[in-house]
């Protein structure tokens, strides 16, 4: 019998891996992606790895042939079960493991699966990802005799978090808040977390689900917080907090039940640790508000702009030494107090602890921030090949044109009414696009110009620009 398996190649992504069960990606496939990451652990003088898996439905049998295949290498699996990716993380810390794995789909619907991995206390993408796919196709796998250590971690993870929220002063009114995990794998970890913390606290769809009954659990689409809305609404409560399928993003809405979005929570999470820590560097996705930047660096930080991504990000903090950065998407990464990771139900903590230093109200913090006009997040299809020469076309074009553009990921073209952004997708074959403007003149001369470069390029502009 071969050890040979190659992939499909669809399911090796950029920073993760992930396909529809049965069909891209099933049990053969996880036992040979297990054989390739034991091999490579065991290559590095690596004897243990970490593993778990959140509440979809095919979650168990892929752990559990994810285990058969790096057992199979001579790889101790340090077995934490079921729980949010970022439980995985603080495992592979806490446990003083060589990497981890984690069987997850996210975000995405219920009939797809995946694979998150560290190596070491790195994240693990790109040309790695690649990599495994080729080990795969040609069988180069390691043999030995590894074992199964089920680990119970579920409470130390929880203290873990709430070690971190700080006390409130004597004559603070406690924060009431509502939380929505979206019967996804946070869900045990938010009701226990929630006992830990002074006032009053509400969740909702705590129930691990993976059919995902009452919504899709992405906190970055609008429609997605309508349950959160109401019981804010209903309950007079503070603000709400949502998370994705694997806990590793925040959402927010505040006591009117507006949204408050990735860039505008992570300036209010800035201020907090500025007033602490000036002059550090803060780091954003290139999709997030003009304000945020300039935000940072008037409460004495300095602001960087960096690619779109999480596992991009958590690469650059460490360069940089950044104690703290996020995205548009609800990516929160902490190395101030934490490990540096994306953690969802960690960032609640420390947004908590911001609001509660600044007044003690989302929404007062949120009006306070300048009132620009933005596109949600724009997303429309172009073939994998043609993405990248899109892009350089537009830049090309731009700089004869003497335009003022940041090229770190895709173009993001600064003008005198605001900026626009379009790079390729590193996920799917997508761009996507943002405008942001000071009004709604500006956004509609801003959106010209980018329907004018996407006609010159041959696309298509999308409807909603």
């Amino acid at each position: 019998m071969t050890r040979s398996h190659p992939l499909d190649p669809t399911i090796l992504r950029e920073y993760d891996i992930r396909g529809v069960v049965d069909e891209s990606f099933g049990e053969a496939d996880v036992r040979a992606l297990g054989r390739a990451f034991g091999s490579l652990v065991r290559r590095g003088g690596g004897r243990s790895l970490a593993v778990g898996y959140d509440g979809r439905e095919s979650s168990v049998r892929l752990a559990d042939a994810l285990i058969e295949g790096l057992i199979s290498t001579g790889i101790t699996v340090k077995m934490i079960g079921l729980g949010p990716t970022p439980m995985m993380y603080y495992a592979v810390h806490e446990l003083a493991t060589d990497g981890g794995l984690m069987i997850t789909g996210s975000h995405n619907p219920p009939e797809y699966n995946g694979l998150k991995m560290m190596l070491g206390t790195k994240p693990f993408y790109g040309a790695q990802i690649q990599n495994l796919g080729e080990m795969t196709a040609k069988g180069d796998f390691e043999s030995g005799e590894g074992v199964i250590e089920p680990v119970d971690l579920f409470d130390r993870y929880i203290e873990r978090l709430a070690r971190d929220f700080d006390p409130l002063p004597e004559d603070a009114v406690p924060i009431d808040v509502g939380w929505d995990p979206g019967n996804g794998a946070a869900g045990d970890a938010v009701a226990a977390l929630v006992k830990k913390l002074p006032g009053r606290h509400l969740v909702i769809n705590e129930t691990i689900d993976g059919r995902f009954p009452n919504h899709h659990p992405d906190p970055t689409v609008e429609k997605n917080l309508e349950q959160l809305k109401a019981l804010v609404k209903a309950e007079n409560l503070s603000l709400g907090l949502a998370f994705d399928g694997d806990g590793d993003r925040i959402g927010a809405v505040d006591r009117h039940g507006r949204v408050v979005w990735g860039d505008q929570l992570l300036l209010v999470l800035a201020r907090h640790l500025l007033a602490t820590q000036p002059g550090v560097p803060i780091i954003a996705d290139v999709k997030a508000s003009q304000m945020l930047f300039d935000g940072i660096r008037d409460a004495g930080g300095l602001p960087e702009m960096w690619k779109t991504g999480h596992s991009l990000i958590k690469a650059r903090m460490s360069e940089v030494g950044a104690p703290l950065a996020g995205e548009m998407s609800g990516h929160i990464f902490y190395k101030d107090r934490f490990y540096g990771h994306d953690d969802g139900l960690y960032a609640a903590i420390r947004l908590l602890n911001a609001i509660a230093a600044q007044g003690g109200d989302l929404a007062a913090l949120r009006d306070a921030m300048p009132q620009l006009v933005n596109t949600p997040e724009l997303r429309f299809p172009c073939a994998e090949e043609r993405k990248n020469p899109v892009i350089e076309g537009v830049r090309a074009r731009l700089q004869e044109q003497g335009a003022k553009i940041i090229d770190v990921d895709g173009v993001r073209v600064i003008t005198d009414d605001g900026w626009w952004l379009l790079r390729a997708s590193n996920t799917q074959d997508v761009l996507v696009a943002r405008v942001e403007s000071h009004d709604e003149a500006g956004l509609l001369r801003l959106k010209g110009l980018l329907r004018d470069q996407l006609v010159l390029s041959g696309i298509t502009p999308p409807e909603d620009l």
